[in-house]
């Protein structure tokens, strides 16, 4: 590689990077080294990253059996809740994900170059020890065939060489694996990760009846006292729920995802089984949900942290170790693209919430379930993320490009299959979620847009994993700002004339723009991506 460190660029440029994402999409099906590494990670991924929104899902279900009323006050909640959460989430997970996968990366790359030269350094000193061996040999048996044992010595000390060199480099590999990773990006996203809970805690507690009613639901409104008191409960969970995903970042940085998926199922199991025990048998009503919710949250923090601290080493070196600034830069701008995106889903859940009980129930089972569904495909974004910041630190830019084509085309395909299981999944279910006939009614209304907008869901999701894993960390806030501001206005436009169809018809709008602006900087060839157009990253 040269001092550029273009040699692994691929050496067919692309004169219009935009046809790049055809690359090689007969492969889509095929089970390479490639698409499996992806699936490995994805997977579990994907399992785990669904698990909370199946949970809310469950948690929407049995509440729905209490009454029209409080399904609605746990939806306006829920949405509440989860859109606050997104904004300290994303940021924190999403760079944790790249900083860790970029660091361990070079610990990796530091540790093989340290056995190389530590194995040249040791065949060195054989080799030398092994020629003055062979010259006191040949002095003391008088041997006139000077060459010959030459030759044999030169064999000899050849396997006795490697032999040294192999043994070495297993003592260095065992010394390596015993200890703990020095990892300083971890530190930092569990510092973050309790500092950002707590805060939110504080912020839904203290402030949870002034946050309702911006979400729409009024002082006089019959959803405000059950809301009220499920959003109070449910955000006394909010710092273990920020400290398991910082948690989570740090696996996916490992590219290790199945541990925590073990671990997260096994906490909303014990969530869904607390459900009906605290709801119905206990005559807690709405706030058995929530509390189930928390305990399970507690749960899943403990376990995660007692697995990652046999792992890591939690304590940094110094305080300059812990990279706060470069996280609050990169943080930032995350943050802001959070906010705009979290205000677009927010408002349109307040919109419903303006409609009445009824259309904010049905508008909640519907949101529910284009995100869990939509969820799925984060697990893609996932792998391509920690795939992307391991090759870039490696400057090996022929992966760069496979494994963001490949995961962009099997999102695509994940994305139609999602959109056929959603639309007959939620029509012919859609009385799960409610007895009331007129929000199942206003529920069959919605599925035309939870379904067709599957697949452009998908792909505006594994596009944040491309942009997160390039560090492409600027692009993806002011694109996503500028999406967001155009699509509010879009909302309050089609709210006011077609009311809850025109809810949909805006968020449709906002995910097929999501999606634009991440092939506008991919296909164009720009930031990280110029070197499709042979321009080079040094």
């Amino acid at each position: 590689m040269d001092e550029n460190g273009t040699s692994n660029e691929p050496n067919n440029k692309w004169k219009l990077p935009l046809f790049v994402f055809f690359k090689d999409a007969r492969l889509v099906f095929k089970l390479d080294a490639l698409s499996r590494e992806i699936l490995g990670i994805a997977f579990p991924s994907a399992l785990a990253v669904a698990a909370d929104p199946i949970a809310s899902l469950i948690d929407t279900a049995f509440i729905g059996h209490l009454g029209p009323v409080e399904l609605a006050a746990a939806g306006v909640s829920i949405a509440l809740f989860n859109q606050a959460s997104r904004i300290f989430i994303f940021p924190l997970v999403s760079i944790t994900t790249s900083f860790v996968a970029e660091e361990d990366t070079i610990e990796k790359l530091n540790i093989e170059a340290a056995e190389n030269k530590f194995s040249d350094k040791d065949k060195a000193k054989f080799s030398e020890a092994m020629h003055e061996d062979h010259k006191l040999q040949d002095i003391e048996k008088g041997t006139t065939k000077e060459n010959n044992d030459t030759n044999n010595g030169d064999d000899a000390n050849t396997n006795i060489c490697k032999t040294s060199s192999v043994i070495s480099s297993n003592k260095v590999k065992d010394k390596v694996g015993k200890k703990k990773r020095h990892i300083a990006s971890a530190s930092t996203a569990l510092l973050f990760g309790i500092i950002l809970g707590l805060l939110q805690a504080t912020i839904l507690i203290f402030a949870a009846k002034p946050l309702l009613w911006v979400m729409g639901v009024k002082h006089d409104s019959p959803m405000l006292q059950p809301a009220e008191k499920y959003l109070r409960l449910r955000s006394f969970g909010a710092p273990a729920v920020l400290l398991s995903l910082a948690m989570q970042g740090i696996f996916r940085g490992f590219k290790d995802t199945t541990t925590p998926l073990y671990v997260i199922v096994s906490g909303y199991a014990l969530n869904v089984a607390l459900d009906p025990i605290l709801i119905f048998s206990l005559k807690m009503g709405i706030k058995g949900a929530a509390i189930s919710h928390v305990l399970s949250q507690y749960v899943m923090a403990l376990v995660l942290l007692l697995i990652l601290m046999k792992k890591v080493s939690l304590v940094p070196p110094t305080i300059k170790d812990l990279q706060i600034f470069r996280f609050l830069k990169n943080g930032g701008l995350l943050m802001a693209r959070v906010v705009a995106v979290t205000f677009c889903v927010t408002l349109a859940a307040s919109l419903a919430a303006r409609l009445g009980s009824i259309p904010m129930a049905a508008f909640q089972t519907c949101l529910q379930v284009w995100l869990t569904s939509s969820l799925l495909a984060d697990g893609l974004a996932v792998a391509v993320q920690a795939i992307l910041a391991c090759s870039f630190a490696e400057k090996d830019y022929k992966k760069t490009t496979a494994a963001a084509t490949r995961t962009l085309q099997m999102s695509f395909v994940l994305g139609v299959g999602l959109s056929l299981a959603v639309g007959v999944g939620l029509y012919f279910g859609a009385g799960i979620f409610s007895k009331n006939v007129d929000v199942v009614h206003l529920i069959k209304l919605g599925i035309p847009f939870v379904a067709a907008t599957q697949p452009l869901n998908s792909l505006a999701f594994v596009f944040d994993g491309v942009n997160y894993g390039a560090s492409d960390f600027a692009y993806a806030a002011y694109s996503l700002v500028i999406v967001s501001v155009v699509s509010v206005a879009i909302e309050f436009i089609l709210y006011r004339s077609k009311h809850f169809v025109g809810i949909w018809i805006a968020l449709s709008i906002y995910m097929s723009l999501r999606m634009l602006a991440g092939i506008w900087r991919m296909g164009t060839g720009t930031g990280p991506w110029r070197y499709l157009r042979g321009q080079s990253l040094s």
